[in-house]
Parts: C-alpha cells; structure tokens; sequence
C-alpha cells in the first residue's frame, strides 16, 4: 500500500512539474499575458480543468517555485543549532546563499534563473501575488519566533488581539530585509555584472541589513522640523505696517 501511495505522489510530482515547466516555457517566449491558460494546459497534454487541481490560478504556474521556500526561514530558526539566537542563524543562512550562488538571494546570473526573474519582476500580476507567498513566509516565521522566545502559538481564532505581535513585527522585518537584498543584487546583475563582481557588496549589504535587524533604525536621520504657523519677526512688522 505505502509503495501504491509514493508511486501516485511521484506520478503526481512529475505531472506538477511538467505543468510548470510548459507554462514557463511559454510565457518566456510569449509572454505572460499572450498565454491562456488553455495553451498551457494542452501544452503539458492535460486538460484544462486538470490543470487547475494542481495550480488554482494562472500567477501559480509561475509562483509555485517560491513555494518550496516558505518554510525556509522557518525551519533555519526551528533548526539552529543550541546557542545561537534565530537573528545569527537566519544572516549564516543567507550568507551561505549567497555563496552558492542560491537564486532566492538574487545572486545568480545563470541565464535561465535571469529569464525566471525577468518574467516575475516585468509582471505586475506575478508581482501582486508574489505577496501571498511573503505573507506565507512571514507567518511561519512569526510562529518559529514565537517558539524560539517560548512563547505559546494560539490556535487559529484563539489569543487575544495582537497575540505575537513582537514575533510578527520581527518576522516582517526580516522577510523585507531579505528581499530587498535579493532585489538589489538581482538588479544588478541584471545591469550586467557577474555573480562573482556583485558577491563581495552582497556580502557587505547583507552584514549591513542584519545588523540593522539586531541594532535598530535609530541612526535614521532626523527629519527636517516642520514649517513653523508663527510668523517670522519681518513678517509680522510688514503686517503691522499693512494694518497701519
């Protein structure tokens, strides 16, 4: 029974994969928006209604790969060994990312990681629902976090309002630091630079974000004070001199 069973989730694996890569496929040479989904679906031989039992929306075709990644940092702070504090074992981890060249730090000019990233960024509707899978990410972590400072996880629709809200504040902040990190080192090789030119500045930003994770905003500048509603000395003797 159990080899029944992980021959069908193999078969169902492979059919998955299959999908994607011809949609992929397709939407580089045509274009996301010039693809329906119909195309799609006869491409990977299937019909279309089998289509959406494995991918619910169109953006999924494409997204799914990010999929994988969800429960990354998640699991790098379920998983850290004792000692070392969530912050330290999530910046190693993207430090070793950007080592291996990992496309999800951006640090990847292989031509087939660029035309993914030029796909998902030059399309708003990937854009959008990119969003989805970050919020995906940022509630894992927040439990994750949760767990490593000992605090209890509500059940879903239990606690009271702003239960782990210090978890989830943190765990935003990470995610975003993160991608905007992956942004920048994508960005620039996607100007022209090698992987190898732009890791040494990857390093340096990424040390850069994290430490502001662990140190604070404070050293922001400070904003410029605000117009003052009092009139200034000449101004008011020009107005005592109208009045006259």
């Amino acid at each position: 029974m159990n080899g029944e069973m992980g021959l069908r989730e193999h078969n169902r694996q492979r059919t998955y994969w299959a999908i994607s890569n011809a949609a992929i496929r397709l939407f580089l040479e045509k274009g996301y928006d010039a693809v329906p989904v119909a195309e799609v679906a006869a491409a990977a031989g299937i019909s279309k209604p089998t289509l959406f039992r494995y991918f619910p929306a169109k953006e999924d075709l494409v997204l799914h790969r990010f999929a994988d990644h969800e429960r990354e940092a998640a699991d790098v702070v379920a998983g850290r060994p004792a000692g070392r504090s969530p912050l330290d074992a999530l910046r190693l981890h993207f430090l070793d990312g950007l080592q291996q060249r990992d496309p999800v730090t951006g640090l990847s000019d292989a031509a087939e990681v660029l035309a993914f990233h030029r796909l998902l960024y030059g399309t708003p509707a990937l854009v959008a629902r990119l969003w989805a899978y970050s919020g995906r990410t940022e509630d894992a972590l927040t439990e994750a976090l949760a767990e490593a400072a000992g605090e209890a996880v509500p059940e879903e629709g239990a606690g009271a309002p702003g239960a782990l809200l210090g978890a989830r504040l943190a765990a935003g902040q990470i995610v975003a630091v993160q991608r905007i990190l992956a942004m920048d080192n994508w960005r620039r090789i996607a100007a022209g630079e090698s992987a190898d030119q732009v890791y040494p500045g990857a390093v340096t930003a990424a040390e850069g974000g994290f430490a502001q994770l662990r140190e604070g905003i404070g050293g922001l500048p400070a904003p410029s004070p605000a117009p003052s509603s009092a009139p200034s000395p000449s101004q008011a003797a020009g107005r005592a001199v109208d009045q006259e």
